[in-house]
């Protein structure tokens, strides 16, 4: 009873608080010193507890009783101490690995980039934040990174509904945001009138610009980061809130620490290999539907790119993002927390602030319950990452976010949502167009589906 009636009553008090102020207990698990205050606690109720239980059997043996009946009974107290203690020490555990984790990653970041935001109002009443996702080929905190997936998510923060943006790495002229210092440096471009010239494609803005002019935009943790957040922001033609930069290498311990994820792949995928040197890859992804990948695999699927174009592998990796967000249950994320926070600490870099943590948790909620969208900028007719039509990238992504409703017949032309080539959810219900216009944002659930490319 010692040890059934306690924990009775700790779990009806968990359950209650979970319904009642199930958003506040969220707020402590994000606050470090709420966290090191539960360490604490616990370790005061698991030292009651465990007395309570030996206070108990001392009060209640009989010093007559025989001995290996009290060896029998002293044991019994330890198994009960001890399946007290397992819990506690779980509990214990998770909340410093969550309290390392959140010191570690959200440290605090002096950036000249990210908005002005309170716990109060997170989004400043804005109806969107901007979350840039970096995939960098280096260590985070490496300065020479070069940003080779360079994805904007841009969330709703009302219903959580959310469009990709992918620029490939090798776009040129790239503008930075206007009225930036960097734009002044700079006003035809990232370029140095040379065309192809890899240290000035998008992927360099990263290192090459702290580089050549250090602290030009103000003290900053990460000038790199501020770089490349003016540069997507002047491209696409909208504000860049906040980045999350991933060690690209260490992508496989992630996807490891969370059990795999699941994929289509529809054409084969090469494992290393270099087309420029005439290096064949080592062995091949083989296409097929719902396919589990470890963690090399996965960081393959992402970056395999022999024989194959930029535009696949940005095109995977918003499928492996995708997959991430389908496999980040609470299950999941619960029975391998301590993996997924050792890995985290590795391989991700951040600008978004503790304070903004709680909010952001609710945020990725609804994420998580609404279809994403997705817009790739390929080369096509109307555009060129070697000599780009910046103000069709502006219209097209202002038409992926505010799709306009088709048009009934007979009353007029409806223009179409930008984003990839190819199909959308909706694509059925909006008229023919003749019109040049941006191809449609498309569902990228049905971009990640399993409609497999037939050979040659």
């Amino acid at each position: 009873m010692a040890t059934l009636v306690p924990a009775v009553v700790l779990g009806l008090v968990g359950l209650v608080v979970a319904k009642v102020a199930g958003r506040r207990l969220i707020d402590l698990t994000l606050d470090p010193t709420a966290l090191l205050w539960i360490v604490a606690g616990i370790f005061v109720v698991w030292w009651l507890w465990v007395a309570m239980i030996c206070r108990i059997y001392v009060r209640s043996r009989k010093r007559t009783a025989p001995r290996m009946l009290r060896i029998a009974g002293a044991a019994g107290v330890a198994l009960l101490c001890a399946a007290v203690s397992a819990p506690m020490a779980v509990g214990a555990k998770y909340a410093v690995v969550q309290r390392d984790l959140i010191q570690t990653v959200f440290d605090g970041a002096d950036s000249q980039t990210t908005p002005k935001a309170t716990a109060a109002d997170p989004w400043g009443r804005r109806k969107r934040v901007n979350v840039l996702l970096l995939g960098g080929d280096g260590a985070v905190h490496r300065p020479g990174v070069r940003t080779d997936s360079v994805i904007l998510a841009s969330i709703n923060t009302r219903t959580g509904s959310t469009v990709m943006f992918s620029l490939p790495r090798n776009l040129q002229r790239v503008p930075f945001k206007p009225g930036s210092k960097l734009a002044e440096l700079y006003p035809n471009g990232f370029t140095d009138g040379r065309q192809d010239n890899a240290e000035f494609f998008l992927n360099a803005v990263y290192r090459n610009v702290p580089a050549v002019h250090p602290g030009v935009l103000g003290h900053s943790d990460n000038e790199g980061a501020d770089a490349v957040k003016l540069a997507v922001s002047g491209a696409l033609g909208l504000r860049v809130d906040y980045y999350v930069l991933v060690n690209l290498s260490g992508f496989s311990k992630l996807v490891d620490a969370m059990g795999g994820i699941t994929v289509n792949i529809n054409e084969p995928v090469p494992i290393g290999g270099n087309t420029d040197a005439h290096i064949a890859p080592d062995d091949y992804l083989q296409p097929g539907p719902n396919q589990k990948l470890d963690g090399f695999k996965a960081l393959w699927f992402t970056r395999g790119r022999y024989g194959s174009t930029d535009y696949k592998r940005m095109e995977r990796q918003r499928c492996a993002i995708n997959a991430i967000a389908d496999e980040a249950s609470p299950t999941t994320m619960f029975k391998r927390y301590t993996k997924l926070a050792s890995a985290s600490k590795e391989i991700v870099r951040t600008d978004i602030p503790q304070s903004l943590l709680s909010a952001f948790v609710g945020l990725a909620s609804k994420v998580k319950g609404t279809p994403m969208k997705s817009v790739g900028f390929e080369r096509s007719d109307e555009f060129h990452p070697d000599d780009p039509d910046y103000d069709f990238v502006h219209a097209a992504v202002q038409a992926a976010l505010h799709p306009p409703k088709a048009t009934p017949a007979g009353t007029g032309t409806a223009v179409p949502a930008a984003g990839t080539a190819g199909t959308s959810a909706d694509a059925s219900t909006a008229p023919a167009t003749t019109e040049k216009v941006p191809s449609r944002a498309s569902n990228a659930k049905d971009d990640c589906a399993y409609h497999p490319v037939a050979a040659g």
